[in-house]
């Protein structure tokens, strides 16, 4: 699906002419494929806080202002849907900096209004309290503006909410600030595509740099015409569009996302594909509703570690369609088998911790790996949070003991890392006995069998309903997205 970020110098407190200039940017962008363009913070009416305060009623639009009719008449021309920031007035007439999303249709989609104010903001404008988040073509979307993503729970919530592209307009005045998008969007798996100001505001002048990065971290798409804050600033600059596809793997511009993949099939098995991977990280998710069940008291003849433990009992959490289909992997089981279930959910918070850790570790070791590289491997071994099957209780880590709880062969402990293993962590791993192959086989058989689907670098990971469960399987959406334990 192609994406547009559009960098233009709005002029300022003109709305009219803005809603002109922005009209003929989804026009533009239409053409050229694009299904979503995103505009800067106030684009609207530019970054002029004092002006704004004193007439709050002249320079603040409403979902169905008039002056936005151009906009809303692109879009239904071009069938693109926009992001458009501006003031606004909530119901109850408090100012906020708001995007409005209107779909292809020219209808609003969502409203997003600003949750983290900068400074003398505060003063103008109220805070949001709402998440942005909107569907289109099947992909989830979440919206922050500016200061928002300087809070890095706003990403991570994106992530646990199943969404796959995060959009950000902002009005960023160093390019420092802007390369921080590359850390947003690996650290929590995320397409990323910034619409940045340029021209000088009350808060200074931005220094465009608008682009689009891959959940790996690097950037797959940047603008040519403004280079810097002052010739923004001192330049009429011609409005850039910033094209960006988020559904594709092509060669980043700074890492390239063919060098991160190419490194994570040296480092795993030919033909891997990771969780890492924008494959199984794009699937849209269709959250279906089903509980999370404690699998001690929904499945009692499952066996559970009995050295496993935290305060809530969150590790023995299991959507009731995977605990509905453990139950009928151990009927299957050859006799003198069971199940061992290790571990289920897992909350998000704590799965970011994991994969940070993990990402530490591989730092130290390979000082000489660029992040998207650190990122790819620590996906071998730790699912990236916005993806983790875990934490949408869709996951299981288990193993088979016999009937009376004894151990079996299984080649590694459970859990082992592939430097830990030497790789014979991987379901499929060569090096490993054939009492522990003959186990390997009857666990895959069993837990096949009942639907899940295994993680290949992990022989005791097994998932159903998730997007690697989606993109293992055909399925076109996943079923279970991320949550909190209630």
């Amino acid at each position: 699906m192609m994406i547009a970020a559009a960098q233009f110098a709005s002029a300022p407190l003109d709305i009219d002419a803005n809603a002109a200039r922005m009209a003929a940017l989804v026009t533009e962008a239409g053409g050229r494929g694009a299904r979503l363009v995103v505009f800067s913070e106030l684009a609207l009416t530019h970054y002029e806080l004092g002006a704004i305060a004193a007439e709050p009623d002249r320079l603040s639009v409403t979902a169905d202002d008039i002056r936005l009719e151009p906009v809303r008449e692109a879009c239904r021309a071009s069938k693109v849907a926009a992001v458009v920031n501006g003031p606004a007035r909530t119901p109850h007439g408090t100012l906020t900096i708001t995007s409005f999303v209107y779909g292809p249709d020219g209808e609003l989609l969502t409203r997003y209004d600003k949750r983290h104010l900068f400074e003398e903001e505060n003063d103008v404008f109220e805070p949001g309290a709402a998440d942005g988040r909107f569907t289109l073509d099947g992909l989830r979307f979440a919206l922050a503006t500016c200061y928002d993503n300087s809070f890095p729970e706003v990403a991570a919530r994106a992530a646990a909410d199943g969404c796959a592209v995060y959009l950000a307009s902002s009005f960023h005045g160093t390019p420092e600030r802007v390369s921080r998008y590359a850390d947003l969007a690996r650290d929590n798996g995320l397409y990323v595509l910034l619409a940045n100001g340029i021209g000088s505001g009350s808060a200074g002048p931005a220094c465009g740099h608008s682009g689009a990065w891959s959940p790996d971290g690097g950037r797959i798409a940047q603008p040519t015409e403004v280079t810097d804050a002052a010739q923004a600033a001192e330049a009429d600059e011609a409005p850039c569009l910033i094209l960006a596809d988020v559904g594709s793997t092509a060669e980043t511009e700074e890492t390239g996302t063919r060098t991160a993949t190419a490194t994570a099939t040296t480092i795993a098995a030919s033909g891997i594909t990771l969780m890492s991977d924008p494959k199984v990280t794009t699937i849209p998710v269709e959250e279906c509703g089903e509980p999370l069940l404690d699998i001690r008291t929904a499945a009692p003849g499952i066996l559970v570690d009995k050295d496993r433990y935290d305060e809530r009992g969150a590790f023995a959490h299991l959507r009731a369609g995977v605990v509905e289909r453990l139950v009928k992997a151990q009927e299957s089981l050859p006799e003198g088998l069971r199940l061992l279930f290790v571990e289920g959910y897992r909350p998000p918070g704590l799965q970011y911790r994991y994969f940070e850790e993990y990402a530490d570790e591989l730092r130290a070791a390979h000082p000489e790996w660029s992040e998207p590289e650190i990122h790819t491997a620590a996906s071998r071994y730790v699912s990236p949070p916005g993806t983790a099957p875990h934490s949408a209780g869709a996951a299981v880590d288990l193993t088979l003991v016999t009937a009376d709880g004894g151990p079996v062969d299984m080649g590694t402990p459970i859990n082992a890392s592939p430097e830990e293993s030497d790789g014979a962590c991987y379901t499929d791993a060569p090096d490993i006995g054939e009492e522990a192959r003959a186990n390997r086989r009857a666990l895959e058989a069993a837990l096949s069998g009942a639907g899940l689907v295994n993680y290949p670098t992990e022989w005791w990971h097994w998932s159903y309903g998730d997007r690697y469960w989606a993109m293992a399987t055909g399925a076109d959406h996943a079923l279970y997205a991320p949550k909190e334990l209630p």
